[in-house]
């Protein structure tokens, strides 16, 4: 791996399949390329406006986008193939639900301040696509607070009382108002926009542009 790794911040929301495919797309192509990188998550909610109950996915998928039954199972069954050669398990059934993830992302805030961002991001990627469960849920995210090795109770505590609320909508707004409305959204070495998964080869090339250029702003 480089000695200085890449920047890259990445828009997302944890409920964003392709959100899924992208890192870890991008993850492969720092392994296979030697090129370190630094991520960093920033919050974006695919429907800010999701109900506390949520909605049945499919339901979901054909009200907001057109999709049909066959469209969906066609398109769960390509993220599940995409994630299994990425070493992702997607286990999408009739059933599954498309959550509120507000919650979610206050709980990704706090994890930041305490050095546990990437691992809690990855864990509520694997609670709701892996585990099918309702990340909007006070235990849910209790949970998977304690996963990474944070406090259950003080984590519960921190959402309860709403403490980072504000500071997640600025967060939110901060992308939304500099053009962001889809998600992957990743910045490379806080220059370099790309959006949706560009797959392996795309992104080892990116991070080699940006190795270079870097390379020759220090000569230069």
């Amino acid at each position: 791996m480089s000695n200085t790794p890449i920047r890259v911040d990445i828009v997302s929301d944890v409920v964003c399949p392709w959100c899924v495919i992208g890192y870890h797309q991008l993850a492969r192509a720092s392994e296979q390329s030697g090129i370190a990188i630094e991520v960093h998550w920033h919050p974006f909610e695919l429907n800010p406006g999701m109900a506390e109950e949520g909605e049945n996915m499919r339901e979901h998928l054909a009200a907001k986008y057109g999709t049909t039954p066959e469209g969906s199972r066609e398109a769960r069954q390509r993220l599940t193939e995409l994630g299994a050669s990425l070493g992702f398990e997607f286990n999408y059934a009739d059933d599954s639900r498309m959550v509120n993830t507000f919650r979610a992302h206050q709980l990704i805030d706090w994890a930041a301040g305490l050095g546990r961002q990437h691992e809690t991001k990855q864990a509520l990627f694997r609670a709701f696509f892996t585990q099918r469960e309702d990340v909007n849920a006070l235990g849910v995210l209790g949970a998977v607070a304690e996963e990474v090795g944070l406090d259950r109770a003080e984590a519960l505590a921190m959402l309860e009382s709403c403490e980072l609320a504000g500071t997640v909508r600025q967060k939110q707004r901060f992308w939304t108002e500099r053009g962001i409305s889809g998600v992957p959204a990743m910045i490379f070495a806080r220059q370099h926009l790309v959006t949706g998964a560009q797959g392996e080869e795309n992104y080892a090339r990116i991070l080699q542009h940006c190795l270079e250029t870097e390379a020759s702003e220090r000569a230069g």
